[in-house]
């Protein structure tokens, strides 16, 4: 219903991605007050076996070549096999009234969740809660302004890159730091990655400093240490591989180009995390 609410949400489409799974999360923290663990994967596969007025109301869509037909425990997995769930049409009528909504919410919240209520309206109204932690992380906004991120946590880490690829890609306006290229189609799918220039294996750093725009074939050479970027925010060239130098996007031709870089400063990648990669992936002569 938020998702909804939020216009995150158009179609009868939930996607198993970082915008449900922060949602749950933020609620589950709001209203659970038991030991039970936040599992988004348990009630969003069982949720089939519910029903109203005698009929199921919600019901999972794989992907093309895929089925579902047992609870999928990790959400990657479940995101990757997963095209949408969908409600009942009635339902999702339903979902789309706002008079009607607040009187889902109120049920729902009046009949589980009744000493909680008035807290999670509250936190709400303020804009508070784990969402606003994440995000405040990842925007790397003062320390005082969010508490310890986990990162023992699938769902948490889950949500955390989920929207470390949303805010990279906003920050470059979907464009190649590297090339300039800018390439989104028509369904709003960018063909610029997000990528990470200390490994998240390595830093388990989900903050946008740690992170730079580049297309595919950029994204490749600069994991594989042939391209990188020095102090100066200019980009530096392998001498370590052979290719047509007469070709008008050969690599070689890109060094010392400055990066495109976010129109705020402060998104800038950190020094340190580009002098990391230098040291430990750039392959010097």
């Amino acid at each position: 219903m938020e998702l909804v609410e939020k216009g995150i949400v158009i179609d009868n489409r939930f996607e198993a991605n970082a915008d449900l799974v922060g949602h749950f999360l933020e609620n589950w923290q709001l209203l659970v007050a038991t030991p039970h663990h936040a599992d988004f994967t348990q009630p969003f596969y069982y949720l089939q076996s519910d029903k109203a007025g005698g009929e199921p109301f919600w019901h999972l869509v794989p992907k093309p070549g895929y089925t579902i037909n047992a609870h999928i425990k990790s959400v990657n997995t479940l995101a990757e096999v997963l095209d949408y769930g969908e409600l009942r049409a009635d339902l999702f009528v339903l979902f789309k009234d706002s008079v009607n909504r607040a009187v889902l919410q109120n049920a729902l919240l009046d009949t589980y969740f009744p000493e909680q209520k008035a807290y999670f309206l509250a936190t709400k109204q303020r804009g508070e809660g784990y969402l606003h932690e994440v995000e405040a992380y990842i925007l790397q906004e003062p320390e005082s302004k969010y508490k310890a991120i986990r990162i023992d946590n699938e769902e948490e880490v889950f949500v955390r890159n989920g929207l470390f690829k949303r805010y990279i890609l906003r920050i470059y306006q979907s464009t190649c730091a590297f090339t300039g290229m800018r390439l989104v189609s028509r369904h709003g799918h960018s063909f610029v990655d997000a990528c990470h220039i200390v490994p998240f294996s390595v830093s388990h750093d989900d903050r946008i400093g740690n992170g730079i725009a580049l297309c595919p074939n950029m994204h490749r050479a600069f994991d594989r240490g042939l391209l990188s970027v020095d102090e100066d925010y200019r980009i530096i060239v392998s001498p370590h591989f052979t290719e047509d130098e007469s070709h008008d996007y050969g690599l070689r031709k890109l060094q010392g180009r400055k990066i495109i870089e976010p129109e705020v400063k402060a998104y800038n990648p950190k020094t340190e995390n580009l002098h990391w990669h230098r040291t430990n992936v750039f392959k010097s002569g």
